[in-house]
């Protein structure tokens, strides 16, 4: 667990937000092997299928296939059994499932050569406090990660998925031991888009977070790859202050 911590070049995941497959390959074909790892969410999975997780791997890169899931837990159990076969590095299931649900996803996995990390979503990015009150969470967004984060990690799952305001709370109550994976990071200049809740990529790695996912300000930009050198540049000389 917690593999490519101290290695600065694998924090970055670009999140292939694309609808073609097409357009991710493209994207993935210009990117230096191992320059980042990449993940692949529900619009994209549905386009494209299991394979674009493979021809990802082939050409060089770890796969986080961010699909939420979210079910009953046989449901869930199987879903997680079938993507954990694809060599995903990372998957993820939705915290709010349930401790039985969690349990069963981690179970599922348990008996496979080589797991990929378990990660729970606990509150989107997405959220605000009045958002959670709509569907009736009370307490506020800081309160909720915190809450599922406990549930997910007592179960048994390597790691949650946070926003990074919520990383330097969750580092302090849990320690260095749980994955932390941080959404909604947005570059200097960049647009929120239609995330609440969003940060630097260096404010991130100072609050705690080990990896950081990064979407449109990358593959929106003119020069993705030149986009992702920059917030790679960026994580390098963070790095190199925490570690001063």
């Amino acid at each position: 667990m917690n593999a490519g911590r101290d290695n600065d070049d694998s924090r970055l995941i670009v999140a292939l937000d694309y609808p073609r497959q097409e357009d991710a390959l493209a994207l993935v074909r210009a990117l230096p092997p191992g320059c980042c790892r990449l993940k692949i969410g529900k619009e994209l999975f549905c386009a494209a299928g299991p394979e674009l997780v493979t021809q990802c791997r082939d050409a060089g890169f770890d796969v986080f296939l961010d699909l939420k899931f979210h079910d009953i837990p046989n449901t869930v159990a199987g879903a997680c059994r079938a993507v954990g076969r694809l060599g995903a590095w990372m998957i993820n299931v939705h915290a709010s499932g349930g401790r039985h649900m969690l349990e069963a996803a981690r179970e599922a996995l348990a008996g496979l050569p080589a797991p990929p990390l378990l990660t729970a979503v606990t509150v989107l990015t997405s959220h605000d406090a009045p958002s959670l009150a709509e569907v009736g969470v009370t307490g506020g967004v800081e309160q909720q990660v915190e809450r599922l984060a406990t549930l997910a990690l007592s179960a048994g799952l390597d790691g949650v998925v946070c926003s990074a305001r919520e990383a330097a709370r969750l580092r302090g109550r849990f320690g260095r031991q749980p994955v932390l994976v941080t959404p909604g990071i947005r570059p200097a200049g960049s647009s929120d888009d239609d995330q609440s809740r969003t940060v630097s990529p260096g404010a991130a790695l100072a609050m705690g977070v080990d990896y950081l996912v990064i979407g449109r300000p990358i593959t929106r930009a003119k020069d993705p790859v030149a986009a992702l050198m920059a917030v790679q540049d960026e994580v390098n000389r963070t790095g190199e202050n925490l570690r001063l």
